[in-house]
């Protein structure tokens, strides 16, 4: 009789002890497996239309990385992009994408006036460079950050474009480029989770009409045709 206790009470340990393996190892587990971004949203997604036009505003929440920060201030300017696709469906093959917009928006600190410049641009910074920008200035981070996590009224597509007798879809993405970094800064950073900002949505395009249409021009399309000129 006690040697079956004596037995009953080794494999209990040994199960209690199994367990507790297995619940460590699925911790570890757990803490590799966590997404390699940070956590970003998409808290707005809505598209108006005109006759002429389809505009998207977006609101996107991040928080900006310690070591971004710290980048940043070191003047190490950061290149966020906004992309969107519109897809029209196609009941016997792959939805057909018909047009697709880039915005890129570059912030850097100015040490001399303790001021940060952002320079907002339509298209990919390699194609365009900054000579198309539209610069604004803010006082502090914060109030540059937020004019970056808002689009308002950003125009994606000629109205034309838009079949409305067709279902259409709208792919939206934002993130951190890390290609536009220094290259020794690029090597540095690679595979690093705190350096990866991305986040995207889709969704239906159900474009509202444009409730104020005396809506001002994009800025930032109007500064690329004056560029252009």
């Amino acid at each position: 009789m006690t040697a079956f206790i004596t037995q009953f009470l080794k494999n209990a340990a040994c199960e209690a002890m199994r367990r507790g393996l297995l619940a460590f190892f699925a911790c570890v587990v757990m803490a590799f497996a966590s997404p390699a971004t940070q956590a970003a949203e998409v808290t707005q997604l809505r598209m108006e239309r005109s006759d002429e036009s389809v505009y998207l505003s977006a609101a996107v929440r991040f928080d900006l990385p310690p070591v971004v920060e710290d980048a940043l201030i070191k003047g190490i300017p950061m290149f966020f992009v906004a992309e969107a696709d519109i897809y029209r469906g196609r009941w016997y093959w792959y939805d057909k994408r018909i047009t697709t917009a880039t915005r890129t928006m570059r912030l850097a600190y100015q040490p001399l006036t303790r001021r940060w410049r952002l320079n907002i641009l339509p298209g990919a910074i390699s194609v365009t460079g900054l000579r198309a920008s539209l610069s604004q200035n803010y006082d502090t981070l914060s109030d540059a950050l937020a004019a970056i996590q808002r689009i308002s009224r950003w125009r994606i597509a000629d109205a034309a474009e838009i079949d409305a007798a067709a279902r259409h879809n709208v792919e939206f993405r934002f993130r951190l480029d890390l290609s536009q970094l220094p290259r020794p800064f690029q090597i540095g950073v690679a595979g690093q989770r705190d350096w990866t900002i991305a986040v995207e949505d889709s969704r239906q395009l159900v474009a509202e009409p444009l409730r104020d249409m005396s809506l001002t021009p994009d800025p930032v399309r109007e500064t690329a045709k004056e560029a252009v000129k």
